[in-house]
């Protein structure tokens, strides 16, 4: 410990996780706002500390770019937060660790200053904080001397961090004028901007060119209809195109200068809407937009390559073309017909097995309500 007469305070970033939830791509390295998740992070937790330790258990080296130690759990196996904050106590030079996750990037610039002080006034020895409605244990700050302690906890097997907290006794530190500091990703649906936030799940397929998108959505579809699944597919073109051929009457209306045109029959109902700025790309948003969601189970899609929606990847050995995955971390599982060269940490499904894709999808469905 230092030797201040002042408490100083190391900053610990919880980024040892799994990620099952977000497909198992590693959290704190996700772009969001054109930055990994973890940058927004140290941006709001380092000027607020003495010390700022990184917590994480895989991709080590790209975590030590950002210039701050990294540090992992000295139990194996992905043990939980607690394995994270004693890593920490551990390494610490300071009186008290302050703990913030990897997946929440704005944590509240007084977060240092108002736990801290409630801390001292209250004598005990961990402080939580709390949005008002519930506490979040992962924005803590514990006394380093509680390492012992934690470590004789975890040996014997617990891993529930709000029983810990309450054996050694702590104080809840009110934020509920900030309950935004504590907004938080698991999915990777959470990174969408809210134009595309959706009542039913989203899923894209992502691919190269001549791997079989269409194909596999061709029977697929069949087989979903089969099951019960209500579904939509969107498709992106990259290159121009019309449904509406030269000659007909809804053409030559269109022509005429008429900027939105449907057509309806007893079978069919089509809306063809030109596009004011040839050079702008359509946004997945405004066609969700056009979509009767409450009759539908799912909505495929097909392109949109650069929208952070959860996607099936599509991998074809003899197009010779690298994987997708992970360089898009909202790929979450990947459906190919050769033996991979690495370990993705997602599922991986049979190319050629549609059943095994249904499955798959069937799961993604009740698990997105589920969650």
């Amino acid at each position: 410990m230092t030797e201040s007469t002042y408490p100083t305070v190391t900053g610990i970033i919880l980024a040892g996780g799994e990620a099952r939830r977000m497909g198992g791509n590693d959290k704190g390295l996700i772009p969001y706002v054109n930055q990994p998740l973890i940058a927004h992070v140290i941006h709001h937790l380092a000027p607020q500390v003495e010390q700022l330790l990184i917590n994480a258990n895989r991709n080590i080296e790209r975590y030590q770019q950002f210039g701050y130690p990294v540090i992992s759990d000295s139990l194996s196996g992905f043990q939980g937060p607690l394995a994270g904050m004693l890593a920490g106590m551990q390494m610490a030079t300071t009186d008290y660790i302050l703990t913030a996750p990897c997946d929440s990037p704005s944590p509240s610039p007084k977060l240092r200053q108002r736990m801290l002080e409630s801390l001292l006034c209250s004598g005990k020895k961990i402080a939580v904080a709390t949005d008002g409605k519930r506490i979040q244990p992962v924005f803590s700050l514990l006394h380093c001397e509680l390492a012992e302690d934690l470590q004789k906890y975890l040996a014997s097997g617990e891993r529930k961090i709000d029983r810990w907290f309450k054996q050694q006794g702590m104080i809840e530190v009110d934020f509920s004028d900030q309950p935004e500091s504590f907004t938080n990703f698991n999915h990777p649906e959470d990174l969408q901007s809210p134009a595309l936030s959706c009542s039913v799940p989203i899923l894209g397929i992502a691919a190269f060119s001549g791997t079989g998108k269409t194909t596999l959505l061709t029977q697929l579809i069949p087989k979903l209809r089969s099951a019960g699944i209500r579904l939509a597919v969107i498709k992106h073109a990259h290159h121009l195109f019309d449904i509406d051929q030269p000659g007909k009457d809804s053409y030559r209306i269109r022509e005429a200068g008429a900027s939105q045109v449907l057509v309806a029959s007893r079978k069919l109902l089509a809306l063809m809407q030109t596009n004011e700025n040839e050079q702008q790309e359509p946004l997945l948003s405004d066609c969700l937009a056009r979509l009767d969601l409450e009759n539908l189970d799912l909505v495929l899609v097909e392109g949109f390559k650069q929208e952070a929606i959860p996607k099936l990847e599509l991998h074809r050995a003899s197009i010779g073309k690298p994987l997708l995955f992970p360089d898009d971390p909202n790929i979450i599982a990947i459906a190919t017909d050769s033996e991979l060269t690495i370990e993705p940490q997602i599922p991986v499904l049979n190319l050629n097995d549609l059943d095994a894709i249904l499955n798959f999808i069937n799961n993604y469905i009740r698990q997105y309500h589920h969650d």
